[in-house]
């Protein structure tokens, strides 16, 4: 499966079901009174964080996801039944913008945690029926309630990868070869640069059980902040990272150079082009490719970082050597930055809540608008079942203009 990590999806929650107008009918009871029952309230769109999904890959392939409606009102005081929440479930740290008309966005949930849930469209409710509306002056209201119309939104969804560990390096360095010889990832191996165009996720795991997430993303090179090679576009999924891995190949080291480690600069010019508090991250340091020099070789690179004062790891992905002490000192950093993490207070995983309208702060009460009322356009029947979830979609639209050219009537019925 491809992995994708942006997309554009609308969503439509469920309208409310219309109000009925209907009259009690039986023997002996001519004149029973109102009793139609309220219309069901529609769905809400919730989007709910899944750990098991990696991808937004099948947002590209569905584009609308829309929640049903409530069921209309009946007589006899019966209500109709509320429609179904639409549940879409997204990877865990996927991000939920909302386009504005004109043209910017505005951030709607970060789905972080596992199982958290945010409702980015609110269902309609729905309408009354004429039993709402009988008084001492109206003892036969021959109208109801539409159902209200359910929010609609269009998003552009982000995905930022959740990971312990950051792999960085140029391309060809060797990130692919040692995430396979670390993990059971099996991403993509060429003697050329680029080879890997999109983030591989790897899970190392411990004789305790105890388990590490590795992000390997495409190699950077010098401009990367400014769009050159693959860009800066996957360094979004290292910000999440407890502490970055950075791997050069001995290939870029030049021992007669001044520093022949400035490949690790270049890394980090670029990280804190891209942000400065990427670019302060903890980072393990690795030279990969060993195998390619001669014990001379490695003698004097080993001399030249002991006078920088760096600690530099010299591994060989394809051979094995030095994996085990690296993997020590990854475990080590993991270790201590948990438990730095479990210092912190814990984050709540709240129950989902309604996305406040744009431009607005969500107060957590439905402080929607009273909904208009549609008169039944016809003379009741015998069992009063005219207008019960039957008046068409231009009634409900003509409904407020009704409403405010009767306000004294209105009046009499609130």
């Amino acid at each position: 499966m491809r992995f994708i990590d942006e997309a554009r999806i609308s969503v439509k929650a469920g309208d409310g079901g219309r109000g009925c107008v209907s009259f009690r009918r039986e023997k002996y009871v001519p004149r029973g009174g109102p009793d139609g029952g309220d219309g069901g309230s529609g769905g809400d769109v919730i989007f709910r964080a899944e750990p098991r999904l990696l991808t937004l890959y099948d947002f590209r392939l569905k584009r609308m996801y829309e929640a049903k409606r409530g069921q209309h009102g009946m007589g006899s005081q019966r209500y109709g039944k509320a429609a179904d929440d639409l549940y879409v479930d997204v990877p865990v740290g996927t991000l939920l913008f909302e386009l504005q008309k004109d043209g910017s966005e505005r951030l709607l949930a970060d789905l972080s945690e596992p199982g958290q849930e945010h409702v980015v469209a609110k269902g309609g409710r729905g309408g009354k029926g004429n039993l709402h509306f009988k008084s001492s002056t109206m003892r036969a209201p021959r109208f109801a309630q539409p159902g209200e119309e359910g929010e609609e939104r269009t998003l552009r969804m982000e995905l930022k990868i959740l990971a312990d560990v950051g792999l960085l390096g140029l391309p060809n360095a060797g990130k692919s070869t040692f995430i396979a010889a670390v993990s059971a990832a099996r991403p993509k191996i060429a003697p050329y640069p680029f080879t890997t165009l999109s983030p591989n996720l790897g899970v190392i795991e411990d004789d305790k059980g105890r388990q590490l997430v590795i992000a390997d993303i495409p190699g950077l090179i010098e401009g990367a902040s400014e769009g050159q090679g693959l860009g800066h576009r996957f360094l979004k999924h290292v910000e999440r990272t407890r502490f970055l891995v950075h791997i050069l190949s001995v290939e870029e080291v030049h021992l007669e150079d001044e520093n022949p480690l400035v490949g690790f600069e270049l890394l980090d010019e670029e990280l804190a082009a891209y942000d400065p508090e990427l670019g302060r991250k903890p980072q393990v340091r690795v030279l990969n490719k060993i195998d390619l020099w001669s014990e001379e070789q490695l003698l004097a690179l080993k001399q030249a970082t002991k006078a920088r004062g760096e600690q530099v790891f010299l591994v060989s992905a394809l051979r094995g050597d030095g994996l085990e002490e690296l993997l020590d000192e990854i475990w080590r950093r993991a270790q201590a930055e948990w438990a730095r993490a479990a210092e912190r207070p814990a984050p709540l995983v709240q129950p989902a809540w309604r996305a406040a309208a744009s431009g607005e702060e969500s107060t957590g009460e439905d402080e929607r608008e009273e909904l208009p009322w549609v008169e039944c356009p016809a003379e009741p029947s015998e069992d009063g079942q005219d207008c019960c979830g039957d008046l068409s979609d231009e009634e409900g639209d003509e409904a407020e203009e009704r409403a405010g050219q009767e306000e004294d009537r209105g009046s009499d019925v609130s």
